[in-house]
Formats: C-alpha cells, structure tokens, sequence
C-alpha cells in the first residue's frame, strides 16, 4: 500500500513536492527528478511505516547496524545522563533498539502539539511508552529534564526545525545556503551541563537501519562566561553532522517546507 500512497503524495501535494526537489537538488549535486522524488517520499512512508513495529517492540523484524555504540555506554556507566540530538531524519524511534539492548531511559522531549498527537498514537499502540514523551513548554518541562538526568536516564530531541515563539536561531550554512536552526535544544543543554551526542536512524531501505551516534558537545565543565560560544560550537558541530548524514543518505530528510525560506 505504500507504493500508491507515496505516488498520490508526488502528484497531488504540490508544496511538499517543490520542497523537496530544493532540497534533494542540493544533496545530489544535480537537478532532482520525479523519480528522486518519489523514493523521497517512499523513504518517508517507509520510515512511517516502521514506526508501529519500532513502538511496538518488534526490534527482531530489522536488520539493524550501529556504530557509536561504545560512547553512549561510556556516559552510562559514568552514571551521567545525555541528550541526544536528532532531526527529522531517518527513524528517532530506532533509538529504542539501543535503549533495549543497554537499559537505557529514554524520553522525548517535545512541542506540546506534537507531544500530544504523539501520546495519542502510543497510547494505541503500546500503552506502556506513554509516559515516555516530555511536552516542553510547561511549567515543569526543565525540572523534570532535570530529573530524567539526574537519574542517569536520556532525553532526546529533534534539533533541525524551529516553531514561532519557542526562542531564538542561528543561521548556519546548510548544504550551500544559510538557513535558521534553534538555539532552545543546545541552550536547554548547556544549562543542565548534559553531554550533547547527535543520533540518525539511517533508514536503508527494506528492514534495514543504520544507528549513527557521534559527539556534539559536552557541557560539564563549561564556565558560564564561555557557554554562549560553546553553544555556537555545538550547534555548529550538529548542523554539519547532519549535512554529511544528508549527503550520504539523502532520501533521509524529512522537511517538506522551503528550509531556506528567506
């Protein structure tokens, strides 16, 4: 089913599909076709389509690689907590592989619409991750950020998209132009002095996945007079882990709206 699914979204969604032809025009390096776009929007589809079993627990149906792996452990048993950075690219939900296989806590920290529609779907898919998802924006977001830290445990966030109202930006260069990326992620982090790690579930067609975990930053020790270009570093070092994820993997990126809109 995902085949007409993906082919009714190239035909009849005009907005997404002018989004991205400008985007996989840059992460090719020449003009994209129809056809590029169609296995973006499959890859989308795809990706969706995974989520049930990911949400599920039915790790065992994907052929799943990882590199990074001995980091996060390293962080784990020096009892300290991390923040993992992601974007709308490839599975976020593969992280529950590396959370299984490791005893890791993991919670997603979220816009509360996004929080919402999100605890929605679990709660009809698996009932027992609904307490897994943190919506920001509440009076106790940070404290209980806070606490999920404080407990060795982890928290993840998508870091490549910013919603009106919710902080300031910073416009860095992205595959050949600049385009606006949210400080909140990176200040949130420095201010609870988390260890930054980014994070890619490479979706590589079929059942299989790459988990790509690499070092940010970490805030531990940062004197308050040298977090605001720490900070920057950070947030430089994730904008161009995930343009070498793009190039690599291009039909990964899931932003179907002008990201270098003016």
């Amino acid at each position: 089913m995902l085949y007409p699914i993906a082919a009714y979204f190239v035909l009849f969604a005009p907005a997404a599909k002018r989004a991205s032809k400008q985007y996989l025009t840059r992460a090719l390096g020449r003009e994209a076709r129809i056809k590029d776009g169609f296995r973006h929007v499959m890859s989308f589809a795809s990706v969706v389509h995974d989520r049930v079993y990911w949400l599920s627990d039915q790790h065992e149906l994907f052929d799943i690689r990882i590199t990074g792996e001995a980091m996060v452990q390293a962080y784990q048993a020096a009892g300290r907590g991390v923040i993992f950075m992601g974007a709308h690219f490839g599975s976020f939900e593969a992280l529950r592989v590396l959370g299984q296989r490791n005893g890791l806590n993991v919670r997603m920290l979220m816009y509360p619409d996004n929080a919402r529609m999100v605890t929605q779907t679990l709660a009809a898919i698996n009932p027992a991750l609904t307490d897994s998802v943190i919506a920001l924006g509440r009076s106790d977001s940070i404290l209980r950020v806070r606490d999920q830290l404080a407990e060795g445990g982890c928290v993840g966030i998508l870091a490549d998209r910013s919603v009106a109202g919710e902080g300031g930006t910073t416009s860095l260069d992205f595959l050949g132009s600049p385009a606006e990326f949210p400080e909140g992620p990176f200040r949130l982090a420095a201010l609870l002095r988390a260890p930054v790690v980014f994070m890619a579930g490479v979706y590589l067609g079929g059942n299989r996945y790459h988990l790509f975990f690499a070092p940010v930053a970490d805030f531990q020790d940062v004197p308050p007079a040298e977090r605001n270009a720490a900070i920057r570093n950070a947030q430089a070092r994730y904008v161009q882990l995930l343009q070498e994820k793009c190039l690599e993997a291009p039909w990964n990126w899931f932003n179907f709206y002008d990201f270098w809109k003016p």
